[in-house]
C-alpha cells in the first residue's frame, strides 16, 4: 500500500479528526487498526509507523544468512517491491529469491514498479509503460541501474519483508506473468524469452495488444 493511499485513507475515516500529512514510504505497516471515534488522523498514522518500527525489528533479527540485503532499511525497499510484483503468498518468497539472486549477480533488477512509483506516486498507472518511461532516471528505475532504488516504493506488509528476509532458494534469474495472476519462472534468458513469447501471444488473443 503506497504512503499516498495511506494518506487519502486516513482523511477518508469519518471516525478520525484533524488533518494528516503523507508518511514517508515504507514507514507504515498495512494492518487492520481499530481506533476510537474521534482519534485524531495524526495519532492513528503515528501508531501505524510504530507498529512497523516494532515489526520490522522483529522480523529483522530473525532474518536468515540467505538474505541479501544488509539494513533493515534495504529490506523494506526491497519488500516494497516483491510487494507490488505478486499478490500471491505462494510467490512471495520465490519473488524475493530471483531478486536476491539479481542483486547478488550484480544485475539490474528490471522491476516494472520502480518505473511506476515515481510517474504515479504509487497510484495504478492504469496503461502500459511507455519506452520513454524506461529510459528516464528518476532514482527508482531498476531499469537502468543495478541494486535497489534509492527508497520504498510502497508500505510492504510482514509476509514481503518476512520473504525478503527468508528468500527462497532459487537458481531462477527470471520472472513474467503467466496471465492467471501469476508469475512463472526462468533460470536462463532463453526460457524467459520463451516465457514472454507465450505471455504476449496470450495477451494479443485476449485483445490486449
Amino acid at each position: 500500500l503506497p504512503s499516498v493511499l495511506v494518506r487519502d485513507r486516513l482523511l477518508a475515516n469519518p471516525r478520525l479528526t484533524g488533518p494528516v500529512d503523507t508518511p514517508a514510504e515504507g514507514s507504515v505497516l498495512p494492518d487492520t487498526y481499530d481506533f476510537a471515534v474521534g482519534s485524531t488522523r495524526a495519532a492513528a498514522l503515528k501508531h501505524m509507523q510504530a507498529a512497523m518500527t516494532a515489526e520490522l525489528a522483529t522480523l529483522w533479527a530473525g532474518r536468515k544468512p540467505a538474505t541479501v540485503v544488509k539494513t533493515p532499511a534495504e529490506a523494506v525497499t526491497l519488500a516494497s517491491i516483491v510487494e507490488k510484483e505478486t499478490a500471491r503468498g505462494s510467490e512471495r518468497r520465490v519473488v524475493a529469491g530471483v531478486y536476491s539472486n539479481r542483486l547478488r549477480q550484480g544485475m539490474k533488477l528490471d522491476a516494472d514498479p520502480t518505473v511506476i512509483y515515481p510517474i504515479t506516486g504509487g497510484k495504478p498507472l492504469g496503461r502500459r509503460i511507455l519506452k520513454s518511461e524506461l529510459a528516464r532516471d528518476t532514482g527508482y528505475n531498476t531499469y537502468l541501474k543495478a541494486g535497489l532504488p534509492k527508497g520504498p516504493i510502497a508500505n510492504p506488509g510482514r509476509a514481503a519483508i518476512a520473504a525478503v528476509l527468508d528468500p527462497a532458494p532459487t537458481q531462477a534469474l527470471y520472472f513474467v506473468a503467466d496471465g492467471t495472476g501469476g508469475h512463472v519462472f526462468a533460470t536462463t534468458l532463453a526460457e524467459q524469452n520463451a516465457n514472454v513469447a507465450k505471455w504476449f501471444t496470450l495477451r494479443r488473443a485476449r485483445g490486449e495488444m
